[in-house]
C-alpha cells in the first residue's frame, strides 16, 4: 500500500511577499495583474473574499475590490524559496515529483513514520524555517492526495485512509477527479453524471461506449483508483513564451512583428533545454477572450514557421488581438526510444 502526500503551499507567491513586507499581512493583496492588460498570477485569502482569484484580468480584479493591492511578480525569489522548501522535503525523501514552484507529490511508502505524521513535520519546519505555511494531503495514491490536500486549506491537513475510499468518492463531485475539465464535467452533467457515485452507475462497456478510451480511465478514477507513479525525474512536456498586450493587435502585420521578438527568446532558451521537438505552436488570446492554438511537427522549429502557424491561426477571427504566444512540445523519453528500435 503506498503512501502519498501532496504538499501544496498556500497562496505562495502573495504569502512570500507578506512575508518579506509584513505590513502588507491583513490587506487584500494580488501578484501580477497590476498592469492596464495583466493577468493575476495569485492572491491571499483576503483578496479571494471579494471573489478574486488567480488568472483573473486585472481590471475586473479592480472592478471587484477597488483598493486591491498590486504588487509585482518577482519569480527570481519564488524560485529560490522553492528550492529552500524542496531541500527540506528531501530530509523525508528522495521520491518527489514537483508540480510547480508551490506544490509536490512525495511518496513516503517507505518510511517507517506514518505518513500523517511526516507532512506534520515538514508543514512544522517551512512555517519555523521559511515562514511560509503550507497544506497537505495524505491517500493511497496521487488523486486522492491532491483531492485531499484542498480538504483543509489554509494551513492544514487530511487524509484519505484505504478504507474510507469507497465511501469518500460516492459523494465526491466529478470536478474533482483527475483530468476532468470544465468542458469534459459539463459533458458529464448533461448525461446526470454529478458525482463519483453516478458514474459508478454505469458499467465498464456503458461508460466506455459513451466516452471511448476516456471512459475506461474514468471508470477507475471514479472509484479512487489510480495507479500513476510518483515521478522524481519528471521532464516537461513544452517550451513557450508569451505576451499579454497593453493594447490590442489590430492587424495581422502587427501580430507578425510582435511575434519576431518572442520566438527569439524561446529559441534561445530552447537551446539550453538538449531535447527533441516534436511539434510548432502559436497560440493567440482574441480581444472577446476566445483563445485558438495551431500547431505542426516538426524538427527545427524557425520563425517563418512560427509565422506561417500565426497566419492560419489568425485567419480563425480576424479580429484584434490580446495575447500571443508561440512554443514547442518534446518529444517524451519512451517515444524516443521506440524510435530507435
Amino acid at each position: 500500500m503506498r503512501k502519498i502526500i501532496h504538499l501544496d503551499m498556500d497562496c505562495f507567491y502573495a504569502a512570500i511577499e507578506m512575508r518579506e513586507s509584513p505590513e502588507l499581512v491583513g490587506k487584500p493583496i494580488a501578484v501580477g495583474g497590476g498592469e492596464s492588460r495583466g493577468v493575476i498570477c495569485t492572491c491571499n485569502y483576503e483578496a479571494r473574499k471579494y471573489g478574486i482569484h488567480s488568472a483573473m484580468p486585472g481590471f475586473m480584479a479592480r472592478k471587484r475590490y477597488p483598493q486591491l493591492i498590486f504588487l509585482p511578480v518577482r519569480f527570481d525569489l519564488y524560485r529560490k524559496e522553492s528550492k529552500a522548501i524542496h531541500a527540506i522535503l528531501r530530509d523525508y525523501t528522495d521520491q518527489i515529483e514537483p508540480l510547480s514552484l508551490d506544490e509536490a507529490y512525495l511518496d513516503v511508502s517507505s518510511a517507517s513514520d506514518y505518513a500523517w505524521n511526516i507532512a506534520k513535520k515538514i508543514r512544522a519546519r517551512i512555517a519555523a524555517e521559511r515562514g511560509l505555511t503550507a497544506s497537505a494531503g495524505i491517500a493511497p495514491n496521487k488523486m486522492l492526495a491532491k483531492i485531499a490536500s484542498d480538504w483543509k486549506k489554509p494551513n492544514g491537513q487530511f487524509a484519505i485512509l484505504p478504507e474510507q475510499v469507497k465511501e469518500f468518492m460516492i459523494s465526491l463531485p466529478i470536478q474533482k477527479i483527475w483530468g476532468v475539465g470544465p468542458k469534459s464535467a459539463e459533458r458529464l452533467m448533461t448525461c446526470g453524471i454529478h458525482t463519483c457515485g453516478d458514474l459508478q452507475r454505469f458499467t465498464l462497456i456503458e461508460i466506455a461506449q459513451q466516452f471511448g478510451k476516456w471512459g475506461e480511465e474514468l471508470f477507475h478514477l471514479c472509484r479512487g483508483e489510480d495507479d500513476r507513479a510518483v515521478d522524481p525525474h519528471w521532464i516537461r512536456k513544452s517550451l513557450s513564451n508569451e505576451k499579454t498586450f497593453s493594447n490590442n493587435l489590430i492587424s495581422l502585420q502587427q501580430c507578425l512583428r510582435e511575434l519576431g521578438p518572442l520566438v527569439t527568446e524561446m529559441l534561445e532558451d530552447l537551446k539550453k533545454q538538449n531535447r527533441l521537438v516534436r511539434k510548432a505552436f502559436v497560440k493567440i488570446k482574441f480581444a472577446d477572450f476566445t483563445q485558438t492554438t495551431k500547431e505542426k511537427i516538426c524538427v527545427e522549429p524557425t520563425l517563418d514557421l512560427y509565422q506561417e502557424l500565426l497566419r492560419e491561426a489568425y485567419a480563425r477571427k480576424k479580429i484584434p488581438v490580446r495575447l500571443l504566444g508561440a512554443g514547442v512540445r518534446f518529444i517524451e523519453e519512451e517515444k524516443r526510444q521506440l524510435n530507435f528500435f
